[in-house]
């Protein structure tokens, strides 16, 4: 068994006997290099300048009727959050497909948001480059693979405790459920972009080779 993390590890460990092996999730800094003017960015996506902006570009909605929350994705605890924090001028930037949940929930709160549904590589990343905090509600997760996006453009990001969260993110930003009151300042923000380097590809390339010499 490949896995992405120590956590995804022990909840498999107990389950089969087979070796299990930790691949983690790699950032290639090449894509989500260099680092663009958010005022500049705001402006080109139509989005307020004074605005408090918050992300989230994963997928939030089962594919059978895409109104029932995929529960493990936290799209209600992201919604939860989202109504609570103490903030003014809350902007949600969305992308990710499958976000009809999210997006019900906002407009009965009446909180402006903007969606990007299939987002390319470069708008994504200049979609990170417009925020002032990125969230990640999950429940349950292997990575995922937008705290290394996040913390490798250097943007503000608070967390659940899920996957290999743990392994990147200043432990300060990790909370059982998301605190309203927290901000990450710039000193955390440099620490999860240096831990990002850990998980860059040329770290890891022994690794890969072995692994996709098993799946041959």
């Amino acid at each position: 068994y490949h896995v992405p993390c120590e956590k995804t590890r022990d909840q498999v460990k107990y389950l089969t006997k087979k070796p299990i092996d930790v691949f983690p999730f790699w950032s290639n800094q090449n894509i989500w290099y260099p680092i663009e003017d958010k005022k500049s960015l705001r402006e080109k996506y139509g989005i307020p300048e004074s605005s408090y902006l918050i992300g989230s570009f994963q997928r939030d909605t089962e594919g059978s009727d895409l109104t029932s929350p995929k529960l493990e994705k936290g799209p209600d605890l992201f919604c939860d959050y989202i109504k609570k924090i103490n903030r003014k001028n809350i902007h949600v930037l969305l992308g990710g497909w499958r976000r009809q949940y999210v997006i019900s929930r906002l407009k009965e709160s009446k909180i402006p948001f903007t969606y990007f549904e299939l987002a390319d590589l470069q708008k994504l990343r200049q979609m990170y480059c417009s925020l002032d905090l990125y969230v990640i509600s999950s429940r349950y997760e292997g990575g995922p693979q937008s705290a290394l996006e996040a913390s490798g453009m250097k943007v503000p990001i608070i967390s659940t405790d899920v996957g290999m969260v743990s392994e990147i993110l200043h432990p300060s930003s990790i909370f059982d459920s998301l605190d309203e009151n927290f901000y990450p300042d710039q000193d955390i923000v440099k620490f999860n972009f240096e831990q990002v380097s850990r998980f860059e590809i040329k770290s890891h390339k022994e690794n890969y080779i072995k692994m996709f010499k098993c799946v041959i």
